[in-house]
């Protein structure tokens, strides 16, 4: 769980400084995400990332206010982003919150299990948004070993829902990172359209 939990930190001080990178008149810019565009994928971000970790900690859903919110019409999304996630992360702190099973209204799932595929949520799609905002994804060598894990575990579910597209070849001596995103269908060398 400590091990665990510092990824998750990692991840979500990572996708706070992205966050205040994304420049309000580019949200109509595409992404990685084949039909995401950048509004599109940032309010999946913000949400699943940041809500959506802290009410699977509380064991709560989420309601259909947060589902429906363009948090990306607040002038001071990121910010808000940002306070967000420490709740989460903060919500994680708690060795209990690791045990047992969390209910997801159609399953229920080991809670380092949602833990780790919430963390994955927020590393892939940070570098999506990073990439597609010019920026560059940073994260530890330990923390890209973890989700190359959760990715390679999960990923053939993820294609089943279409969460995930075939993957991409990387080579096998690229950082672990790198590896994660192409065995999440993603392509390392994504750029924006010219």
């Amino acid at each position: 769980m400590n091990e665990y939990h510092a990824y998750m930190k990692e991840c979500a001080a990572e996708a706070a400084r992205l966050a205040r990178g994304v420049r309000s008149d580019r949200l109509g810019d595409p992404t990685p995400c084949e039909g995401f565009d950048l509004r599109t994928l940032v309010n999946h971000w913000v949400l699943y990332t940041s809500h959506g970790l802290e009410h699977r900690a509380l064991r709560k859903q989420l309601p259909e206010a947060l589902t429906e919110r363009d948090f990306t019409a607040d002038p001071a999304w990121a910010q808000q982003y940002a306070a967000q996630l420490d709740r989460a992360v903060a919500a994680w702190a708690d060795p209990a919150v690791w045990e047992g099973d969390i209910d997801l209204g159609f399953a229920t799932t080991p809670a380092t299990e949602i833990a780790s595929l919430v963390t994955k949520e927020m590393a892939v799609h940070g570098w999506d948004v990073a990439r597609a905002t010019g920026q560059e994804f940073r994260v530890s060598a330990d923390a890209g070993a973890f989700l190359l894990r959760v990715v390679e575990e999960h990923a053939e579910m993820y294609r089943q829902y279409d969460g995930f597209a075939d993957p991409v070849p990387v080579d096998g001596d690229a950082p672990a990172f790198e590896r994660a995103l192409g065995a999440s269908g993603r392509d390392p060398h994504w750029a924006p359209p010219a």
